[in-house]
């Protein structure tokens, strides 16, 4: 297995087809074909599910397919490093983030950031707390972003302040409704709720505290789901304070939990082993600031 098959492959994987593929990369199907081939009998592994005009990624295909995306983007960073290695706070900083994390408080962060290093830029992964430390692991992101434990054995970590969840309401949805800005977590009770998936634990234990078990109706990965079928009148959907805006909509009304309080620890963490680049040295250095409430202005 090399880089050149590896491209063919994620091309293949892009375009859905072999025929469109070889156009893509300006060869013939034939010898675009025997590739995959070779490279299937190379791994001893199914990689594509052929059809007479299109091909399906197999599950071994769709590790692959992952894989080979870490490998390209590895490459990338390591020429980016080199390129900046004497320019200073300058270059591409790749950050992992859990998802309601990047579109909601991250932003505010960078913008901090880029007042004082205007010449980075910014590569930009996603995912739950496994898929961020994976990809710290393999070198392609530097600094990740997750709300559950780490192992401090292999990362540094900054703390930030920890997110507090809401419930997001539908307005017609009588039996809740109140005029408070706050729901005590007591009023959940007997509620039909829509949970994310890696909160359900905390969520869980929480109600059992203050005395009744949830009534979960649904569990999924993505709170834009979870706030799509509280839009609908299905169900309430508890989510992190920072996710209520991801579904623009004027049928929610958004109420913080109180009594107790459901809170979702909020860590940076990057590798002890390895090199961090200096821009990423420079956006925890602003992130230290911002989070000991001195900014440096």
């Amino acid at each position: 297995m090399d880089l050149r098959q590896l491209k063919y492959f994620l091309v293949i994987a892009e375009e859905g087809q072999i025929t469109g593929a070889a156009k893509r990369l300006n060869m013939a199907q034939p010898p675009l074909s025997q590739q995959m081939k070779t490279l299937e009998n190379e791994l001893g592994v199914q990689l594509l599910e052929r059809s007479s005009r299109s091909v399906r990624l197999t599950e071994a295909g769709q590790v692959l397919r992952d894989r080979a995306e870490q490998v390209f983007e590895l490459l990338d960073t390591t020429r980016k490093e080199l390129k900046d290695f004497h320019a200073g706070i300058r270059g591409t900083l790749s950050i992992g983030t859990v998802a309601s994390f990047g579109v909601a408080l991250l932003p505010e962060y960078i913008r901090e950031f880029r007042e004082q290093y205007p010449q980075v830029t910014f590569q930009l992964w996603e995912g739950d707390t496994h898929r961020i430390t994976e990809l710290l692991t393999s070198g392609v992101v530097e600094i990740g972003i997750i709300r559950s434990a780490h192992d401090e054995n292999i990362f540094h970590s900054i703390s930030l302040p920890p997110e507090p969840l809401i419930a997001a309401v539908h307005r017609n949805y009588c039996e809740i409704i109140t005029d408070r800005k706050y729901l005590n977590l007591a009023d959940l009770k007997g509620q039909p709720l829509s949970i994310h998936r890696r909160m359900e634990s905390l969520i869980f234990q929480s109600c059992i505290q203050a005395g009744f078990e949830p009534a979960i109706i649904c569990k999924g990965d993505d709170v834009r789901s979870l706030l799509a079928w509280a839009d609908h009148g299905v169900g309430i959907a508890i989510i992190p304070r920072s996710a209520a805006e991801l579904v623009p909509t004027a049928h929610l009304d958004i109420y913080e939990i109180v009594n107790p309080r459901i809170e979702l620890p909020q860590t940076i963490i990057w590798r002890k082993q390895g090199y961090i680049s200096a821009q990423a040295r420079g956006f925890l250095q602003k992130i230290t600031e911002i989070v000991s409430g001195s900014t440096g202005h």
